[in-house]
């Protein structure tokens, strides 16, 4: 199933519900592939692109020691929610780079989903260039978010 059909199934689970994203490593790539869904502003209240880690503890409010964790992960979609107003946010954080970052090795990726206050974390790991890794972390983000939904009609 190609990204966009997967975009589609989320928002048929959104039902009236809203949605936000908070996206480090994947770029936005989350945000635009839901914004790319018909009538996306009935249910996309937006999305933040917080690349580097100042961002994420100032504007999501971040306190995790590493944001290269899974407690920054969720935090940054708890901060998505408050930042946006949404029923439902999506975070990804990790390593999409060549190199390993604070100890955390390529290709690690943590995505937190909220639902209604209910957050869940995920820790995946992906190979490829960083574009591929980023393209993988977009994929999962978006079926975490169908897994999460389907768990919380």
């Amino acid at each position: 199933m190609k990204d966009e059909n997967v975009a589609r199934r989320v928002v048929e689970l959104l039902g009236d519900r809203s949605i936000a994203t908070a996206e480090s490593c994947t770029a936005g790539r989350v945000a635009e592939v839901l914004a790319c869904v018909e009538k996306a502003s009935e249910f996309l209240r937006g999305g933040l692109v917080a690349y580097q880690e100042e961002i994420k503890r100032e504007l999501l409010g971040v306190t995790a020691r590493s944001v290269l964790t899974e407690e920054a992960a969720e935090q940054m979609a708890r901060g998505a929610a408050k930042l946006f107003g949404a029923d439902v946010t999506v975070a990804t954080t990790g390593v999409a780079g060549d190199e390993e970052e604070e100890g955390t090795p390529p290709g690690t990726v943590y995505i937190a989903t909220s639902v209604d206050h209910d957050v869940s974390v995920a820790v995946h790991q992906f190979d490829g260039s960083p574009e591929e890794v980023c393209d993988q972390a977009r994929r999962q983000a978006l079926l975490d978010l169908v897994d999460a939904l389907m768990l919380r009609r």
